[in-house]
């Protein structure tokens, strides 16, 4: 079975000293292709450099995280447009709001987002969002134009069972991570994960953090790493209780949310 993690990011300087080995022990465990994730004005090119050092396996989207809204400018934005006039990259975000950490102000998150969706409007690229402990703001600005985008992708859901249904009304693609291998704070969304339509739900492991808790064998290291993405795929599979989603025609559901090079399989959907 070949897997596509949609969301690592592997620009992290924990993959510094070891990045080609990651790429390589990720397609040796199926994960045959690797969206990385565009967070910041740096990291939008730095992603694009790697995806365009190793064609048809990674594929970099373009983005500043609501951790580092403040620093939005007319600069970043032109140079995210300009990224994403490229067509190497396949998405716009990681964009979003998140009240958990507030590293931002919330005023600065709201106007960063707003200006990332109008991105993904103008490029009509989809867009990779991230959403925590905001979802009355991040609902409401993201409904208000859902009719003027492509494919939106809310990526590491881990919100209450009415904010899944209210994103899903909405049409979105939901990202799974390794937030549900944790018996601390995942325990709630094994409930729900089966609400979630085949052809909606997409697995990813958000490399380096979030490594799956109940990993077996476990491993000394806390980064997260593309290759546990089968781990994940697993457990989703045990909690949706049906353990024959992950191997069904996985390729033929595959949309192309993002358009990948090679067969263009899209995204996963379990």
């Amino acid at each position: 079975m070949e897997l596509i993690d949609i969301g690592c990011n592997l620009t992290h300087d924990s993959f510094d000293a070891d990045r080609d080995e990651v790429v390589a022990a990720a397609q040796a465990a199926g994960v045959v292709q690797i969206v990385v994730t565009g967070a910041s004005k740096a990291g939008s090119e730095q992603a694009l450099a790697l995806e365009l050092d190793r064609p048809g396996v990674l594929f970099a989207t373009a983005g500043v995280h609501p951790h580092l809204a403040r620093d939005w400018n007319d600069d970043v934005e032109r140079l995210l447009r300009e990224l994403a006039a490229q067509a190497p990259v396949v998405a716009v975000g990681e964009a979003g709001l998140d009240y958990f950490r507030d590293l931002s102000p919330r005023p600065d998150q709201q106007h960063a987002f707003a200006a990332q969706l109008q991105i993904g409007i103008d490029t009509q690229l989809p867009v990779f969002l991230h959403l925590r402990d905001a979802h009355e703001d991040f609902h409401a600005m993201l409904k208000a134009v859902r009719h003027q985008l492509a494919d939106v992708v809310v990526h590491c859901f881990t919100g209450t069972q009415p904010e899944l249904h209210a994103l899903l009304d909405l049409d979105c693609h939901i990202g799974i991570t390794g937030w549900i291998c944790d018996e601390r704070r995942g325990e709630h969304m094994q409930a729900y994960l089966a609400d979630i339509p085949a052809h909606r739900l997409m697995i990813e492991t958000d490399a380096p953090y979030l490594k799956p808790r109940n990993l077996h064998p476990r491993v000394k290291s806390h980064r997260n790493e593309p290759r546990f993405l089968p781990w994940i795929l697993e457990t989703l599979a045990a909690c949706r209780a049906d353990p024959h989603a992950a191997g069904r025609d996985h390729h033929r559901q595959c949309a192309a949310v993002f358009s990948l090079a090679g067969e263009n399989p899209g995204l996963n959907r379990v």
